[in-house]
């Protein structure tokens, strides 16, 4: 160290001896040493963030954590408007191959002895592989919890459930032929997936027939939706390799920067419930950051006059959101804005911020408020004046997944979302009295109603509708439960009548009821099937609440019908008419094929204890989501029963 001589001072009084100069060093050098051993090596101190750290590091935006304000001056406001159905990754245009039928089949036999060779080895391996994620993730949510207490506990929730969601023997039938069909449902999915992985990875969706990659434009730059939808589905049939290929990625490459327009509504079902369904059944961290940071991004959508959100959204930075083009007078679609509610309530729960669920519940206070006709709530609503713009009213496309969330909703709620209740029962009561029908034949079906006059056709995404009223039947009028769940039965037969009258034993996209004809399309426009899961997704629910043998004979026809039409060598691909054995393939392997069809085929298949329907509801994309229960998860009950696992 050098010192300035000063005036008047002699050098010599301002000298240390070096004895001194070695002491007064050591002494400095261990005061600093315990400064900064306070620093690093004592508790979290809130103090000390923020002596040491930036303010932006200790005070990270949360969105909605304000008011109404706060959530506007943190997103930008959205200008302009658009809209979308139900999804599918269109085919329409791409060059038709003619492929003859294809009767290969994996023989099932030989599949299911080797799985009984490998029988104990390969489950204790599963029960470990599962076991790993599990205590990692309940690891990292515990420390997590000491720093905050106010953060979702992942091991309460767990606690809160009243069976293990992967079953006592992950859901193995004891009947010997219904296990070799399950087990040829899981080659099926491995089948699918491989190939994915070979030649569309990181892409939207796998062109079979090409072998190579779709990316569309429903999700606004988003890529490798045929993973995120996947990511449950592995780990439910035990897939642990494929799973952690499909999380690796999500990890490592799932950029939610985009700055394309989405369809809120597809990516809500697809990544956003996916990525929650993917968290709830492992506890990795990761798939609840990336679902909370989507779901902030999709809030700008909800900047309109109404709180009715608009259909389309840029996902980047200027959160511009617009209606569909073709939507009537810049309309939103019933199926989109009521498609919400079950990711939205959970995106709160995880995040402990009210805003999603306000969003959803101010859609509901808009619907409560205006007036029906015949009781009824059709397709298109105006964003800015809350009206509705046409009076059609349809419980497949354009409606239908918004009466499915009513009573999903009550259902997660525990049974305690009395409004979702009374809307429902609501909305039933006016749809048998206007759009239920009976054909010549004694098929029953849900006709289309428009403006007053009545359209006898019934689409295939219609045919969820069987299962929708089935999981409601308990829960209404005493004097009507049985109803219910007869006209359940009704309307899940007419749909296999749909199936079994085609050469393919596949169903057509929408089908009639007039001009002599039932339950099949007379229109060439109608004859295409595109791995569709509604009908299946029927036959799982009534067998989980009938177990009427019938069901589980249905879903094998089911499928043979997609092994012989749809599989071809690199993949499955829809086809363009049921009704020919001439097949000529769309070359599109919907993502939804590997989340919901092959997903319900599966747990058709299984024992009812996997994903069990007391703790269990399944969004419209078929991601499983919790039941909600509150009171469990405030403490003020345990009903851990997981603890066998």
């Amino acid at each position: 160290m050098v010192f300035r001589k000063l005036p008047g001072v002699s050098a010599s009084g301002m000298g240390l001896r070096l004895s001194q100069k070695f002491v007064f060093l050591l002494f400095l050098s261990g005061l600093v040493t315990l400064c900064f051993g306070a620093l690093f090596f004592l508790p979290d101190s809130v103090r000390l963030k923020r002596i040491f750290l930036s303010k932006t590091e200790i005070q990270p935006v949360t969105v909605g954590s304000g008011s109404e304000n706060d959530v506007r001056e943190h997103l930008k406001r959205p200008k302009q408007e658009q809209e979308h159905p139900r999804g599918m990754t269109s085919a329409k245009g791409e060059t038709g191959t003619k492929a003859k039928s294809l009767s290969r089949k994996p023989s099932v036999s030989h599949e299911a002895t080797e799985e009984r060779l490998a029988g104990g080895k390969a489950q204790e391996d599963l029960t470990l592989a599962r076991s790993k994620i599990e205590s990692s993730s309940e690891r990292a949510t515990s420390s997590d919890r000491g720093a905050n207490t106010d953060t979702f506990s992942y091991q309460k929730y767990r606690g809160c459930l009243m069976k293990p969601p992967l079953g006592r023997d992950n859901g193995k039938p004891g009947d010997p032929q219904t296990n070799e069909r399950r087990e040829k449902v899981k080659e099926m999915m491995k089948f699918a997936w491989d190939n994915y992985k070979r030649y569309a990875w990181g892409k939207n969706e796998l062109r079979p027939l090409t072998r190579n990659g779709h990316i569309g434009n429903m999700f606004g730059g988003l890529r490798g939706a045929s993973i995120i939808d996947s990511l449950d589905t592995l780990y439910i049939m035990g897939l642990m390799e494929e799973y952690t290929e499909a999380k690796d990625w999500v990890q490592t490459s799932l950029d939610l920067n985009s700055n394309g327009e989405a369809s809120l509504f597809e990516v809500n079902i697809r990544y956003v419930g996916g990525l929650l369904s993917a968290y709830y059944l492992t506890g990795e961290e990761l798939f609840r950051s990336k679902a909370m940071e989507l779901g902030e991004k999709l809030l700008p959508a909800f900047n309109t006059p109404t709180g009715i959100p608009r259909g389309v959204i840029n996902l980047g930075s200027s959160g511009t959101s617009w209606s569909w083009g073709w939507a009537s007078a810049g309309s939103s679609i019933l199926a989109e804005f009521g498609t919400l509610h079950l990711e939205f309530v959970h995106l709160s729960e995880l995040s402990n911020n009210p805003i999603y669920t306000e969003k959803v519940m101010n859609i509901r206070k808009l619907l409560n408020k205006i007036e029906k006709p015949h009781g009824l709530y059709p397709n298109f609503l105006s964003p800015v004046s809350g009206n509705w713009v046409q009076h059609h009213v349809s419980i497949g496309g354009l409606g239908d997944s918004f009466y499915e969330y009513l009573i999903k909703s009550y259902l997660m709620s525990d049974k305690t979302d009395d409004d979702a209740k009374r809307m429902y029962y609501g909305a039933l009561e006016a749809i048998e009295a206007n759009l239920v029908q009976k054909s010549p034949g004694g098929l029953t079906y849900m006709a289309e109603w428009r403006g007053g006059i009545l359209d006898h056709k019934m689409g295939h995404l219609a045919c969820f509708s069987g299962g929708m009223i089935g999981i409601g039947a308990d829960d209404g009028a005493p004097e009507k439960r049985q109803h219910y769940l007869d006209l359940a039965a009704e309307i899940t037969h007419t749909c296999h009548e749909s199936y079994t009258r085609s050469a393919t034993k596949l169903g057509p996209e929408a089908f009639r009821f007039d001009g002599g004809a039932e339950a099949t399309a007379t229109r060439l426009s109608d004859r295409y099937y595109i791995l569709r899961p509604e009908v299946i997704e029927s036959y799982m629910y009534m067998w989980r609440l009938t177990h009427d043998p019938k069901y589980r004979e249905w879903g094998w026809e089911a499928v043979e019908a997609l092994e012989q039409h749809c599989r071809v060598e690199a993949g499955f691909s829809g086809i363009r008419d049921v009704y020919t054995m001439t097949v000529s393939h769309d070359n599109m392997q919907q993502s939804f094929f590997l989340s919901e069809t092959l997903k319900y085929l599966y747990l058709l298949f299984s024992d009812d204890d996997l994903l069990p329907m007391e703790d269990w509801v399944f969004n419209t994309e078929a991601h499983p989501l919790p039941i909600i229960r509150k009171s469990c998860q405030r403490g003020e009950a345990t009903q851990d029963k997981t603890a066998s696992k």
